[in-house]
């Protein structure tokens, strides 16, 4: 029995130690990646993956709860972004050596750098990136006489959207789409969730109440009341407006890549029409203001290794074998997620795949992550509260009371 515990927690078989790795739910991809790695290792290790969760969130609190329990047995973790300040602030990840940390941020978009970096130093490694397009049909788009050759404004999109009857697709949702959606307003307007961060939850000052936060509130309130969002704005994610997107009514719609790989997926398989794919567009994410460069959201996955690991030598080894450029590439083609990697964004069976890489590419590069702080939970938590349903927010007094009572949870006033 002794022998059996020790080789599931990283001593593995012949005296080659195993590299457990929390992978995201996917298609398959990280665990091809880890069984190249495992044989580019050339015995010197060997990687198994083990799944977590669907949602970010219940995958946070499962490493949480191991980590804080001194479970050596994670050695690599595929982290949303959102949550690296709170788990190195919490000294679950293990120091990332300085001859590797200029290696891995090679080439790599400054959001997917940004994440992984707390109080000036690297505490992760950059691995995948996301980020929301503005997809419209063509047909709308021309109908409305709207240049999409051009940046376009929220205005734009939502008098184009009322020209034609056709759907804005937005989520909605009381669940982190809403964070996604509304920190990309306040970005956009030149403001931020957090104003002043701080390691002290009682320092952190929010940027609600600023001139961008309350024209974001006030966009998100005209957007979700415009008549043009259908009838379940309140429950609404990236599924679902994916779905509106794809019927008879569908406009416009901000959201991830996965929506062209669905609905070539439905062509395949005779549930939707080629010819309503060959309507699709995409652009990049609509301006607040006019002339001013918008800022996409920015997702993904950042890997890290357990400060606990009895091989964070060897674990982080592995982190440069998984994000190398060759494996990015397999990565976006095989799953749909897109690469860290500029350099990627030129391989043939990359841009095969995915028409719109380099509007991908152009918009990671200009894409603002959501805040980065140790207590991101109750500041996305608290958000999500006050903000919904979307339709109801008053830019008066919506800043004003999600900053005091978020202020109350961060001080432990108030629970969420």
């Amino acid at each position: 029995m002794l022998g059996s515990t020790l080789a599931a927690c990283g001593g593995g078989s012949g005296g080659v130690p195993t590299l457990t790795w929390y992978i995201n739910p996917d298609a398959g991809g990280q665990t091809e990646i880890a069984a190249r790695c495992t044989e580019a290792a050339g015995g010197r290790y060997r990687i198994e993956t083990a799944t977590l969760p669907r949602e970010a969130s219940a995958q946070r609190e499962q490493l949480v709860r191991r980590l804080a329990a001194n479970d050596t047995s994670i050695d690599l973790m595929s982290l949303d972004p959102i949550f690296v300040p709170e788990f190195a602030q919490a000294g679950f990840l293990a120091p990332v050596p300085p001859e590797l940390a200029g290696r891995v941020t090679e080439d790599v978009v400054p959001a997917a750098v940004e994440t992984s970096t707390w109080e000036d130093q690297l505490v992760a490694v950059p691995f995948w990136s996301n980020t929301q397009l503005l997809w419209y049909r063509k047909s709308v788009a021309e109908a409305a006489g709207l240049d999409m050759t051009q940046p376009v404004t929220w205005d734009q999109v939502v008098a184009a959207a009322q020209d034609q009857d056709k759907l804005i697709g937005v989520q909605g949702i009381r669940a982190e789409a809403l964070t996604v959606w509304f920190n990309a307003l306040i970005e956009s307007a030149g403001g931020s969730i957090i104003a002043e961060n701080s390691t002290d939850p009682e320092q952190v000052t929010l940027g609600l109440e600023s001139d961008a936060g309350i024209r974001a509130t006030e966009l998100m309130r005209d957007i979700s009341n415009s008549g043009q969002t259908g009838p379940a704005l309140s429950t609404a994610n990236e599924d679902t407006t994916a779905t509106g997107f794809e019927s008879a009514d569908g406009g416009f719609m901000v959201n991830y890549s996965f929506v062209y790989a669905r609905a070539l997926g439905k062509v395949e398989d005779g549930t939707m029409d080629q010819a309503t794919v060959d309507d699709y567009g995409w652009t990049l994410y609509p301006q607040v203001d006019e002339g001013t460069e918008s800022a996409p959201p920015y997702g993904g996955i950042n890997l890290g290794v357990g400060a606990l690991s009895e091989h964070p030598d060897l674990a982080y080894d592995a982190t440069e074998c998984i994000t190398s450029t060759e494996n990015q590439a397999y990565y976006f083609v095989h799953d749909g997620n897109a690469a860290s990697d500029t350099t990627v964004y030129d391989d043939p069976e990359v841009l095969e795949a995915f028409p719109m890489a380099e509007t991908i590419r152009d918009s990671l590069e200009q894409a603002a992550p959501r805040p980065l702080t140790a207590y991101y939970s109750e500041v996305s938590g608290g958000l999500q509260r006050e903000y919904h349903p979307t339709g109801s927010v008053d830019p008066e007094r919506t800043p004003r009371e999600a900053t005091e009572f978020i202020t109350a949870v961060l001080r432990k006033e108030q629970l969420l």
